[in-house]
């Protein structure tokens, strides 16, 4: 797959993503990543990418032309079916299930702006979508475009040692993901559920899956009411409630 971000920050987006499982991918050409600069593509000596809002107000409005000529550039690089998303704050709140959808896109091009924002007609003419991480707000789009960049390149094939990885994250499945253990057995009085130890991996599975739907109900109730559980799984929830209780 391959990601281009159209950034005023470049290198933060590659020295970023060089590291971890992003960077790893990428040197296992499994993802390609371009950064480009609006700059480059500006037509005077200051460079200028902004300029002041029509109707006033505070802040600076990214143009239209630099970042357009920036993304049709990108586009060239790519194939057909690219995929142009704007990170603002307006844009959809990403999920898990909107991430694997992106997967089918051999291009994503994402645009990360500053200032107050980037010239509507850009939106209107260029984007496909607009994308947001969440309901806040942060000085750029460049992080955004890592955690997008991350968060997709974990789902190609190839990426995670261990293909069954990224099916058993929190959210793949609608949940949350169940607590995880390792050695020592015992710290400071606590211990290691006893179910984990055993060796029977159906009660292996079945303290997962309570736990998993436990830990939903508990921190993200939003979360079940969208997701539909099996018979088996509601017996689990009230065994966890009542376990607790």
């Amino acid at each position: 797959m391959r990601f281009d971000v159209i950034t005023l920050f470049p290198e933060m987006v590659l020295q970023a993503a060089s590291y971890g499982v992003t960077g790893r991918a990428i040197e296992r050409n499994i993802v390609n990543l371009a950064v480009w600069n609006p700059r480059d593509y500006t037509n005077d000596k200051h460079k200028t990418v902004d300029d002041h809002p029509y109707g006033g107000g505070p802040g600076m409005v990214m143009k239209y032309q630099p970042l357009h000529d920036a993304v049709t550039d990108a586009k060239l690089m790519g194939k057909n079916n690219a995929k142009v998303v704007y990170l603002s704050p307006q844009g959809k709140t990403i999920s898990q299930s909107l991430l694997s959808e992106a997967c089918s896109a051999s291009q994503l091009i994402l645009i990360a702006g500053r200032y107050e924002g980037i010239d509507e007609r850009l939106v209107e003419m260029d984007c496909d979508d607009e994308w947001s991480i969440g309901d806040y707000v942060i000085s750029g789009g460049e992080l955004a475009a890592l955690v997008i960049i991350d968060a997709i390149t974990r789902l190609l094939p190839g990426v995670l040692g261990d293909e069954n990885s990224a099916q058993l994250d929190s959210y793949m499945n609608g949940l949350l993901d169940y607590p995880h253990y390792t050695r020592p057995e015992q710290i400071e009085g606590l211990s290691v559920p006893g179910v984990l130890i055993g060796g029977n991996h159906a009660d292996i599975d079945r303290w997962r899956m309570k736990q998993a739907l436990g830990r939903t109900w508990l921190r993200r109730p939003d979360l079940l009411e969208k997701t539909k559980l099996s018979a088996e799984q509601e017996c689990l929830l009230k065994e966890f409630i009542v376990e607790l209780n």
